[in-house]
């Protein structure tokens, strides 16, 4: 698909504005350009969001909040099942525009739109269920229960590796919950928000609602920090390293704002004497290559049983000769780029701390040069022998780097699993149901995300999608990953002519 098409599908331009109110957008700050990391080209200028943008901004969403939190939940949900559908005659235009911002191959672009159209179905089933309890009063003629109310405006910070589906995880729950939603997008992929803005606008704007039901802001750091320090929003969801999540955390509980943090991974692989070769093989490689090893859930770590090491260590080496790299526009492909120039230099960087300590590289990395690399964004998958204390292994480098390890017990090998800060993803790979039952249980695997015999990556939306430590412990997604954009509240109600108190106390007139 040529680029120009997609920009006409999309309502991009070469130069755009980063900030909106529904339909309505505009931008005051300086411009910042995006880039390809596929072949480097420049897409784009967008406009930045500045302080009085932004105040214009969170003013609407605040006007808006007082009208779609008295909507009805099912008609909120008509509204999500109509972006869905737009979302479906948008997917491959907006998935193309994902490979090519942001790099990873077309298929896994499709899949994240994919992602959006499906959590949007899942939301509008989720606004005729947004289920309260019941409970018996111990008082006479009274009924008690709890219901849950809309919160108020959700800021939303995602991460330009998964450049629109995690904005809809939160928007699509958000918006049959009843909040209103402002969306700072990575400002390395910022024309894949404005393109989904555009989006969500002409729905708003065909049903009459206001258009800041959802609001897009724009820039660095200090448009997260405007977010984040400002009372008005009600939660932040924000999706990034441990880092970051670490600041937001910190600068919204000051304030007694909610938070729902996605933050770094460090995922393992337990691979047992019992486990399929083939089914192994493709679970690890697809984890440790796909988006260039830049998801949260890529696979950092393999930890093999020491009896099948030899025999693992030589298929894998096979196996990583069969990647391809290259342009991830091209579906012959396997693995596209790194995002940008300072991706490409931590990986370095971590590659060189890892021969430095020793450690054996069991296949080379490094950067690819020559026709179809002109980007300097290539890099080849690299895979270390290492020890699971050593310090570059414990923090998460986002890159294609796999570490392999060996352990004898699967108690040593759960062990290894979690010894590592972070808790998102793990999986263990076996055909013997006691290794599979005690790596689920309270003494197995302390990940948010624990699975059999299918890799680290890969989440589907009817599970609620979060991890534990410095994960950060939010869940997004499916389950009851709703409540967290609502308020609850017990009511209890007197149909009596007394009013007994609670606990037998006696206070008498």
């Amino acid at each position: 698909m040529k680029l120009e098409n997609i920009f006409t599908s999309l309502n991009l331009k070469l130069n755009n504005h980063g900030t909106a109110i529904g339909g309505e957008f505009w931008g005051s700050g300086s411009a910042i350009e995006s880039h390809s990391p596929v072949d480097g080209k420049k897409l784009g200028e967008i406009s930045t969001t500045t302080e009085d943008d932004y105040q214009k901004v969170i003013a609407a969403a605040q006007e808006a909040f007082a009208v779609w939190r008295t909507t009805p939940a099912p008609a909120r949900g008509e509204v999500v099942r109509k972006f869905g559908d737009r979302l479906r005659e948008k997917k491959s235009a907006l998935g193309a525009l994902v490979s090519y911002e942001m790099g990873k191959s077309l298929q896994e672009g499709l899949g994240e739109v994919q992602e959006m159209i499906d959590i949007c179905d899942f939301a509008v089933g989720l606004s005729r269920q947004l289920y309260g309890l019941t409970m018996h009063s111990e008082r006479p003629s009274h009924r008690m229960y709890e219901q849950y109310h809309p919160l108020g405006v959700v800021g939303i910070i995602s991460a330009f590796n998964f450049p629109v589906a995690v904005w809809s995880w939160n928007t699509a729950l958000a918006w049959v919950c009843g909040d209103v939603c402002v969306w700072k997008g990575s400002e390395k992929t910022p024309l894949c928000s404005i393109a989904c803005q555009h989006i969500i606008a002409e729905i708003l704007e065909e049903e009459g609602l206001p258009g800041g039901i959802s609001g897009l802001v724009t820039g660095d750091y200090k448009v997260g920090e405007m977010m984040t320090k400002d009372h008005r929003v009600a939660l932040i969801s924000a999706t990034g390293s441990s880092r970051m999540g670490k600041i937001v955390g910190k600068t919204v509980a000051d304030r007694f704002g909610k938070t729902l943090l996605e933050l770094g991974g460090n995922n393992a692989m337990i691979i047992t004497p019992s486990a399929d070769m083939k089914v192994t093989l493709t679970a690890a490689v697809f984890g440790a290559v796909g988006t260039a090893g830049q998801r949260c859930t890529s696979t950092r770590r393999l930890i093999i049983h020491s009896s099948v090491y030899d025999q693992y260590k030589e298929a894998l080496v096979n196996a990583y000769k069969q990647v391809r790299i290259g342009n991830p526009l091209d579906e012959n492909n396997h693995m596209g780029p790194l995002i940008d120039a300072d991706a490409v230099q931590n990986y370095l960087t971590t590659i060189e701390e890892a021969k430095a300590a020793g450690n054996n590289i069991l296949i080379e990395g490094g950067v690819l040069e020559g026709a179809g690399y002109e980007s300097g964004c290539y890099v080849k998958p690299c895979v270390i022998e290492a020890k699971n204390d050593q310090s570059f292994v414990q923090r998460e480098t986002f890159a294609p780097i796999l570490y392999v390890m060996t352990y004898d017990s699967i108690e040593e090998a759960i062990e290894l699993q979690n010894g590592v800060p972070q808790g998102l993803s793990s999986t263990i790979m076996t055909n013997d149901l006691r290794e599979s039952e005690l790596f689920l249980s309270a003494a197995g695997s302390d990940c948010g995300i624990a699975n059999v015999n299918i890799g680290t990556s890969g989440a589907e939306i009817g599970g609620a999608f979060g991890g534990e430590k410095e994960t950060g412990g939010g869940r997004e997604s499916g389950s009851d990953a709703w409540k967290i954009y609502m308020r609850r509240q017990t009511n209890t109600i007197n149909y009596g002519t007394s009013v007994p108190l609670a606990q037998g106390i006696k206070f008498d007139l």
